[in-house]
C-alpha cells in the first residue's frame, strides 16, 4: 500500500532548514547582517508583504550581492533590488506580448496549410497518417491527437467549439487551433508533414523547417516563464536556437564552437523575434526593450548597463541587430 506524504520517512536536508523570520526580522537581517541600505522601513515591509522575501530578495539580489562575503555591494539599497524586480515584471509583459504575435501567426499558418493539404474535416487532424514525426518523437503523435480529440469532441469550455460540434458535427482546424497553447501548436508544427512545414516556414524570410522548430521551442519556454511570473531577465533555457547569420554578423564571441550569447538566453529571444516578427513589429519591440533597459539603469545608482546586459545574455552591440539582413 502506498504511503501518504505524512507517513513517509523525512529526507535529511543537505543544509539546515532556514528558520522562519517575521518581516521585522527579515529587515533587520538585511540591514545588520547583509549590509543593505533601507531608507524607508514601512515601505520595505509593505513590499515584503505583497511580494515575499523569496520572490523579491532571493530572486533579484544577485547583481548586487557578493557571494563570498554574503553581503551586498557597498551602496546597494532596497530600492535597487525593487527596481530590478519591476524591470523584470515589465520585461515579462513585453516578451509575452510579442510572443503572442508569433503564436497567432503560427496558429494561422499551420491551420491554413494543413487544411489546404489534408481537408477541412476534423478526421484529417485526428488521423495519425497525416503526421510525419522523426523516430525520436514518434510517441508524440498519439499524445497530440489525444489533445486535439478532447478539444474537438469533449471539452465544453469554449462556446465556439461547442457550436461547431453541435451544428456541423465537425470542428475545423482553423477553429480548433485557438484552443491550443503555444507549446501545443509548436509541437504540432514539428509533427506535420515536411511539405506542410516547408509551406509554413517559407512565410518567414531565411527560416528553414528545422530553424523554425528550434525557434518555437525556445520561445515556448520563455513565454511560459512570463506566464508563470518567474524571473526572466537572467533565465537560460534548456534548449538552443540555431546558429544564425545574425550571430556571425554581430560578431558574437564564441567559447569553442558555441556562441556565448544568443543561444538560450534572452538575446536568443531577440534573435528569434528578428526572424519571426514583421520588420515593423520588431522595430517597435526593439524600441520598447531599449527604453526599458535605459530607464531601469537610470533609476538605480548601483546598476550598470553592462552588468544588466551581461545578465540578460545580451551583447553590448545588440541594437545593431536591425542593421543586418536575416
Amino acid at each position: 500500500m502506498k504511503k501518504s506524504p505524512s507517513q513517509r520517512k523525512p529526507i535529511k536536508p543537505i543544509k539546515p532548514i532556514k528558520p522562519f523570520r517575521t518581516y521585522e526580522e527579515q529587515i533587520d537581517n538585511l540591514i545588520n547582517r547583509k549590509g543593505l541600505i533601507i531608507n524607508d522601513l514601512p515601505k520595505a515591509i509593505a513590499y515584503l508583504e505583497s511580494i515575499s522575501y523569496y520572490a523579491l530578495i532571493d530572486g533579484y539580489k544577485d547583481l548586487f550581492y557578493n557571494p563570498d562575503t554574503r553581503t551586498y555591494l557597498p551602496g546597494t539599497t532596497f530600492d535597487d533590488i525593487r527596481t530590478l524586480y519591476n524591470f523584470d515584471a515589465s520585461l515579462r509583459d513585453l516578451i509575452f506580448s510579442y510572443s503572442r504575435i508569433v503564436e497567432q501567426s503560427i496558429r494561422s499558418l499551420v491551420s491554413y496549410h494543413f487544411t489546404n493539404i489534408n481537408g477541412a474535416d476534423q478526421s484529417a487532424y485526428l488521423n495519425p497518417t497525416n503526421y510525419y514525426p522523426v523516430k525520436s518523437s514518434r510517441a508524440d503523435v498519439p499524445k497530440l491527437i489525444k489533445i486535439l480529440d478532447y478539444e474537438a469532441n469533449v471539452n465544453p469550455q469554449h462556446p465556439y467549439i461547442v457550436y461547431q460540434r453541435r451544428t456541423y458535427n465537425n470542428v475545423p482546424l482553423w477553429v480548433l487551433v485557438n484552443t491550443l497553447t503555444f507549446g501545443q501548436i509548436s509541437r504540432m508544427y514539428s509533427l506535420i508533414s515536411s511539405d506542410t512545414k516547408t509551406k509554413v516556414s517559407r512565410h518567414y524570410m531565411s527560416v528553414s523547417e528545422r530553424d523554425l522548430i528550434l525557434f518555437l521551442r525556445v520561445l515556448t519556454d520563455f513565454r511560459n516563464v512570463c506566464a508563470h511570473n518567474e524571473r526572466l531577465f537572467s533565465y537560460k533555457d534548456r534548449y538552443d536556437i540555431p546558429d544564425t547569420a545574425l550571430h556571425a554578423k554581430l560578431e558574437i564571441p564564441m567559447n569553442g564552437q558555441q556562441y556565448i550569447y544568443g543561444k538560450k538566453d534572452l538575446f536568443a529571444v531577440v534573435i528569434s523575434f528578428r526572424y519571426l516578427l514583421t520588420p515593423a513589429d520588431f522595430s517597435a519591440f526593439k524600441r520598447r526593450l531599449s527604453l526599458l533597459i535605459t530607464n531601469t539603469v537610470r533609476k538605480s545608482d548601483s546598476l550598470e548597463t553592462a552588468t544588466l546586459l551581461k545578465a540578460m545574455g545580451m551583447p553590448s552591440n545588440w541594437k545593431k541587430i536591425s542593421l543586418y539582413k536575416r
